[in-house]
Parts: structure tokens; C-alpha cells; sequence
């Protein structure tokens, strides 16, 4: 039952190796706070949204969700493109009487615990704003979901990658498209009508829209609908790579 805790455990001693170097701290709160810096402080003081909300107030959680995707993307996509092609670790795993299943549980837990801190430290520069960002059930269950979901993607790239420069492919290509375009700077509802099919499309999108929300109403319901299915077919499919493995 508890297969799956020796592979967790090993990514998270070398997690807490990287928390002893002070500048990985500061590596992982830099891009957020220079968005906060560059389009919360300097824009939140002078646009104000439709309902009154102010554009800190509307960037804070966009910012979160941006942050939690690319860190629990990050670390288990480059984590295990690495040791799988260069370190030959992975081939231990799969060699070892673990089943497929307790690797892929053991992988997305450790992405997930990389993104859920480095949003706490988003979260923690946010008590210093002047901004009326509140925490609430819905947002809980968003950041632990988009944590899940681009976690189990992480391990899809990391399993389908024949080199370590094809993880950054894949970066560009997909999680930096999301990170602008999916709302977290600016509400999708200004984006054209010909290129909403596309950013609908898009996970990040849900998330932002869902962590944004006091209650679930019909758009949040059907926003969590689509996280939980994106959660559930990332998950499957990076398990059916781990299974089929045969390098």
C-alpha cells in the first residue's frame, strides 16, 4: 500500500537539500514578484474591474495559480527527464517490485508538494499587499487541483522527452502560452472570439477561473468539472507511460 513512499521520500530529501541554498528560496518567488511589482503595484493602484474589484485584488490569485503551475510542472518533468536519460535512476524503479502506479503517486505528490510551497511563498509576500485577496474553500480546492493536474502533465513530458533541451521545448510551447493567455493578467473576456475555442481549451484557464470564485456557481462547476477531468487524464496517461516503459 505504501509503495509509493520511498519514491516520495527520495524527492523530497533532494527538495530539502535545494531549501538549504538561500538563493533557490529567492529563485522560486522572483518571476511572481516581479509580475506583482510590474502590474500589481504599478497597474492595481489605477484600473479598477467590472464589480468594483481592483487589479491587485483580481492578479493575486492568477498569480498563484501561474506560480503553483509551473513549479509542480518544473520539478517533476525536469526531475524525472533526468533520471531517466542521464542519471539511469528511473530504470530502478521500474526494475524494483514497484508497481507503476505507487511511481506515478509517488512523482505527483512530490510536484505537488514543490508547487503548494512555492505558492505559500506568493502567499506569504500577499499579507504585505494592499489588495482585498481573500482564502476560501474554493481556492484551496483549486491550488491543490492545479498542483495535482500539472504535476501528472510533468510526468507525461518527462516520460515522452529524448533529451533534457526538450523539456524547455515543451515548456515554451505549452505551460508558457497558458501562463499569459489563460487569465491571469487580464480576464479572458477581452480575448477575441476567435481564439476563445483555444483558450477554453487551455487548464490554466479553469484554474484561474475557479480560484477566483467566492461560491460555485454554473461557471465554476463546470470550470472544476474540467480540472477533474484533465487531473484524472493526465494522471491515467502518465501511469500507462510508466507501465508501457521499456528503454
Amino acid at each position: 500500500m505504501l509503495d509509493w513512499y520511498p519514491i516520495f521520500l527520495k524527492e523530497m530529501l533532494q527538495f530539502k537539500r535545494k531549501l538549504l541554498r538561500l538563493g533557490y528560496i529567492f529563485s522560486a518567488m522572483m518571476a511572481p514578484i516581479i509580475y506583482l511589482i510590474t502590474f500589481g503595484l504599478g497597474l492595481g493602484r489605477t484600473v479598477t474591474l467590472s464589480g468594483g474589484v481592483d487589479y491587485l485584488t483580481y492578479l493575486f490569485p492568477g498569480l498563484v495559480a501561474m506560480s503553483s503551475m509551473n513549479n509542480s510542472y518544473s520539478w517533476v518533468a525536469s526531475t524525472l527527464n533526468l533520471s531517466r536519460l542521464y542519471f539511469k535512476t528511473f530504470q530502478i524503479y521500474i526494475q524494483a517490485p514497484i508497481h507503476p502506479l505507487s511511481i506515478m503517486i509517488g512523482e505527483v505528490l512530490a510536484g505537488m508538494v514543490k508547487g503548494l510551497f512555492a505558492s505559500l511563498l506568493i502567499l506569504f509576500v500577499g499579507l504585505f499587499l494592499p489588495s482585498g485577496f481573500k482564502i476560501n474553500e474554493i481556492f484551496v480546492l483549486a491550488l491543490l487541483l492545479n498542483c495535482f493536474m500539472f504535476a501528472s502533465l510533468g510526468v507525461i513530458t518527462g516520460m515522452i522527452t529524448k533529451s533534457h533541451e526538450d523539456t524547455a521545448t515543451y515548456s515554451n510551447f505549452f505551460i508558457m502560452p497558458m501562463a499569459f493567455f489563460s487569465g491571469t493578467f487580464f480576464s479572458i473576456e477581452r480575448i477575441p472570439h476567435v481564439f476563445k475555442p483555444f483558450i477554453y481549451v487551455m487548464p490554466l484557464t479553469h484554474t484561474n477561473i475557479l480560484i477566483r470564485k467566492n461560491f460555485l456557481d454554473t461557471e465554476a462547476v463546470l470550470s472544476l468539472f474540467a480540472v477533474l477531468f484533465y487531473c484524472f487524464f493526465f494522471f491515467i496517461l502518465g501511469y500507462l507511460l510508466i507501465k508501457k516503459y521499456n528503454e
